[in-house]
């Protein structure tokens, strides 16, 4: 076999000479040559006016911009307004005030009047406000513990006194024989004793109502929260566990010296925590702890433990839970809360009787992979769609019983369940109007790569289209709800923010434009989404960048997105701006380009969300190579002329393929990579791979780093030194294993100054112009 290299190196040039409309110079600038994108978008608090982040001039950083009816452009906040638009209001309907906290400090704000009045400030700075049913009442936390403000009398009350640590012993007279002689021998000692004990008596009978202190010693003590009605508060006590973390060293530094960072726990079981869930009881001034053994499947054992001797004939016991803060109707007369098991396999929702320290199950949910999917939390501290109703006794959730997440309601006193949206598509995001019978839904009816705002009555019924068009929409209501703050993009067209009419099939009307002159020079291309079938059957969505027959190289590079469960084969601008840029060049440079939205991505209901649940590198992977297969049958690229590229997951998942898959691809760039899932985070892999201690076969088989051996074709990889995500070392500890097997077709570009994340222009162009030169150098080369 003789390479044909004088041929490759007359159609690179050839393509090369066509291609010069884009530099990888000025596309690497990212936004800087894009124009930035507004974000951020909410209205004023009487919704006269919108605000944003915005940086159209080109400044170090972005500004608060405001728009109203009326103006043809959008103008720059003064830094006062800016600040003010960004405050968390707390106002109820028709009273006209609404209530902040600044800088520590409590404020109200007139509607009518349109004016600030400074309510209370001390040195210790108070947080968390909240609403009490009772008008004009507030309760906010101060040194960890709930205060009661009634502005109807301007009075402060502290309803609880937490204390870190435990209670001093108090001090008590040791019996002695001196003591006991000078009792028996002197009048004067026995009067102080009697006169001390009288005072203590009369204290008692006139003991102050200031709550007693309570002590929870060294244990995190989190989420306190006050019920509307001021009569329990709610917290968690979680016992710290002594877990090591990561040590990260910076080289680059202001001062020439090393330092060493802790960054993250990496996955484990000792990462499970023992909690208690508490209810401070204010008038009876003590403190309740729930006892939630009682709850259905808690002593269920996962299905992956029969694959254990060592596990599947272990004893059955309680579930480690987490217990979120409850969520309480109107008046307070009611509260519910969600449970999960800190292994991610179950959640409920249960009603709380606070005053007889019981629940009542309303909802169980229950998946083999893990608990999930739009409006369904994820993670222990994340949060989801749950709240109430107008009546304040209907529920309203998300659930992926159908294998979609869909909206769901449940009333406390019928215990009638209800479905109220049904199909082969998600929810995305819920918004409840203020007289709470409405929903404002984001959903991807249409297609799975489109973000549509609907209305929907909570008694169920038709969707009402306001938004449906192509792309995504970003929506945020006015205070009256009579108007729409959109932030709208496409495929080829960046984020921009429009104003639409809440009605069905509103119109947008652009109040900003942010691409630059350079950006809209060019014909960015609008790439196809395609669907092909996988080994297993399943669709699979990807975007496809073609170039003109004429020009076709016939080599291909497929991109593996990142994060896993993210969504990159959509209709609108997508997160990675820069690889859309470089693909729109690999393209005129006559490549064909896909981008697949493999198993475990987000967007398309729970079997693919959970399918590569214990084995990441499994069908993930294999939707690559059917992917590579869609190129050599429909469109007719050279099966030995492609390669791979990613990011993060990407990376991980290229390091796979040429690890797994040897003879599968040419070559393959694997950026910021995961190479042994047992030296990633605790939250994120434990979902997928449980925990190394209990399921070690799912590790194994899911990291590059035991498959190094295997290696054939030509792996580029690159690092960011100061990644606080995927550590540094897992690149290092990957260059030593191909150390140690004397393999010689690998490179290692390290960037000193990034982390995971690139932030410096000139690292984005050393990293590209690497990734370009390997496809150039490999793919293009012509075999006879």
């Amino acid at each position: 076999m003789i390479k044909n290299t004088f041929t490759a190196l007359f159609l690179f040039l050839s393509v090369l000479a066509q291609s010069q409309v884009l530099q990888l110079e000025e596309i690497m600038k990212g936004d800087g040559f894009i124009g930035e994108q507004p974000f951020y978008g909410r209205w004023s608090v009487d919704g006269k006016k919108v605000y944003f982040e915005w940086n159209p001039n080109k400044e170090l950083g972005s500004s608060t911009y405001f728009w109203k009816k009326g103006m043809t452009a959008p103008e720059l906040a003064s830094p006062a307004e800016a600040a003010f638009s960004s405050l968390d209001f707390k106002m109820k309907p028709n009273t006209g005030v609404a209530y902040y906290v600044q800088k520590g400090a409590l404020y109200s704000y007139s509607l009518t009047d349109k004016t600030s009045k400074k309510l209370l400030q001390q040195s210790n700075p108070i947080s968390n406000l909240e609403l009490a049913s009772e008008k004009g009442v507030l309760f906010f936390i101060q040194n960890e513990n709930i205060l009661k403000f009634d502005t109807n009398n301007g009075t402060v009350v502290q309803l609880t006194n937490f204390k870190e640590g435990k209670e001093r012993d108090k001090e008590v007279d040791k019996e002695s024989f001196l003591l006991n002689q000078q009792k028996e021998l002197f009048q004067f000692v026995r009067d102080q004793e009697a006169k001390k004990n009288w005072n203590k008596a009369k204290a008692d009978k006139n003991k102050t109502d200031f709550p007693k202190p309570y002590y929870y010693g060294k244990q995190n003590f989190e989420s306190l929260k006050m019920n509307p009605k001021g009569t329990y508060a709610t917290f968690r006590l979680v016992e710290a566990n002594d877990v090591q973390s990561e040590i990260m060293e910076n080289f680059i530094t202001k001062d020439g010296y090393n330092k060493s960072v802790n960054t993250k726990q990496k996955v484990s079981a000792a990462n499970l925590t023992k909690s208690k869930y508490g209810i401070y009881d204010v008038a009876k001034d003590t403190v309740y702890f729930m006892n939630f053994s009682s709850l259905s499947h808690i002593q269920d054992k996962p299905k992956y433990y029969k694959d254990y001797d060592n596990l599947k004939n272990k004893a059955k016991e309680d579930r480690a839970l987490f217990v979120q803060s409850p969520t309480y109707n109107e008046d307070g007369s009611r509260a519910i809360t969600e449970i999960r098991s800190q292994d991610n396999k179950d959640r409920w929702i249960v009603e709380l009787n606070l005053e007889k320290r019981t629940f009542r199950e309303i909802e169980y949910q229950h998946d083999d992979a893990w608990i999930g999917g739009p409006g369904i939390p994820s993670y222990a501290y994340s949060s989801g769609t749950l709240g109430f109703l107008s009546d304040n006794e209907t529920v309203y959730f998300q659930s992926e019983a159908t294998g979609y997440s869909h909206l769901y309601t449940y009333n406390l006193t019928t215990n009638k369940k209800q479905q109220l949206t049904k199909g082969n598509w998600e929810v995305r995001d819920v918004t409840i109007a203020a007289d709470k019978n409405t929903f404002y839904l984001t959903t991807n009816t249409t297609h799975p790569g489109n973000r549509e705002f609907y209305k929907l009555a909570t008694t169920g019924g038709d969707l009402e289209p306001i938004l449906t068009k192509d792309g995504a929409h970003e929506v945020s209501l006015s205070p009256d709800e009579t108007t729409l703050l959109v932030r709208y993009s496409f495929k080829n067209k960046p984020w921009e923010f429009y104003i639409a009419p809440n009605r069905i099939e509103a119109t947008l009307t652009a109040i900003t434009h942010s691409t630059s002159k350079a950006f809209e020079a060019y014909a960015w291309r609008s790439p196809d989404v395609i669907t092909f079938k996988a080994e297993d059957g399943t669709n699979v969505n990807a975007r496809v960048y073609k170039p003109l027959a004429e020009k076709s190289n016939f080599a291909a590079v497929i991109f593996v997105h990142g994060a896993g469960y993210l969504q990159n084969a959509h209709n609108y601008w997508s997160s990675y701006n820069r690889e859309f840029m470089f693909h729109n060049l690999l393209t005129d440079l006559g490549y064909t380009v896909l981008d697949i939205d493999y198993r475990g991505s987000d967007g398309y209901g729970r079997d693919v969300r959970t399918g590569i649940y214990r084995f990441m590198g499994g069908k993930d992977l294999s939707d690559q190579i059917d992917g590579k297969n869609y190129l050599v049958q429909k469109l007719g690229i050279d099966a030995n002329r492609i390669g791979m590229y990613g990011g993060s997951y990407g990376g991980f998942i290229t390091l796979m393929a040429m690890l797994t898959k040897p003879t599968e691809f040419k070559s393959g760039a694997a950026l910021r990579s995961v190479t042994d899932w047992a030296h990633y985070n605790h939250g994120y892999t434990g979902n997928i791979l449980n925990f190394p201690e209990t399921d070690p076969i799912a590790f194994q088989k899911s990291s590059p780093i035991y498959f190094a051996n295997n290696l054939q074709g030509n792996l580029l990889m690159l690092h960011g030194m100061v990644d606080d995500n995927v550590e540094y070392k897992d690149i290092v500890r990957l260059s030593q294993r191909f150390i140690e097997l004397g393999k010689k077709n690998w490179t290692l570009a390290s960037f000193p100054v990034e982390a995971h994340g690139f932030k410096e222009t000139y690292s984005w162009i050393d990293e590209y112009s690497r990734i370009l030169n390997l496809f150039n150098s490999t793919l293009l080369e012509v075999e006879k």
